[in-house]
């Protein structure tokens, strides 16, 4: 089924199902991508994926919490500062370490499913941008990837 991601040229992708389609349908999530259905490589859930999101942002949010009992930030600025942290955080960790602490905790990691070797930290910010808008993260395609790694030519898989 088509789940809301338009394609390049402005309409849904083909189901396989199509007269004239010469690819098979689709097997399971990640196929098209060249990764294994299951264990180490295969595409994480949503479960999984939410609750690293939440476990980065609780450290974010005790981060700037530090820094406002440092007197670094102000009260004013506390949801700001955890933001930005929330950012770098991310942008850092997937550069250096291909994941996140929350990725961590829940055993994944961010990997890049074009040519290229390692995500960058251009990928990494332009995916935490995205994902800090919210709404691109919502829209997935038919491997239940967001917006933001269709973009950045990334996918969140298991360690």
């Amino acid at each position: 089924p088509y789940c809301g991601v338009m394609t390049g040229s402005n309409r849904p992708p083909r189901s396989g199902h199509e007269s004239g389609d010469s690819a098979p349908p689709q097997g399971y999530p990640g196929q098209p991508l060249g990764l294994p259905e299951n264990g180490p490589g295969s595409l994480a859930g949503l479960g999984r994926r939410l609750g690293a999101l939440i476990v980065d942002w609780l450290v974010a949010y005790g981060l700037a919490a530090l820094g406002m009992t440092l007197g670094l930030i102000p009260l004013r600025a506390l949801s700001t500062a955890v933001l930005v942290i929330w950012l770098l955080l991310g942008m850092l960790a997937v550069r250096l370490f291909e994941f996140t602490p929350g990725q961590l905790a829940l055993g994944m990691r961010v990997a890049s499913v074009d040519e290229r070797l390692q995500v960058g930290l251009g990928r990494a910010a332009a995916r935490g941008v995205l994902i800090a808008f919210v709404i691109p993260a919502l829209f997935v395609d038919v491997d239940g990837r967001g917006i933001q790694d269709r973009v950045t030519g990334t996918a969140v898989v298991r360690r």
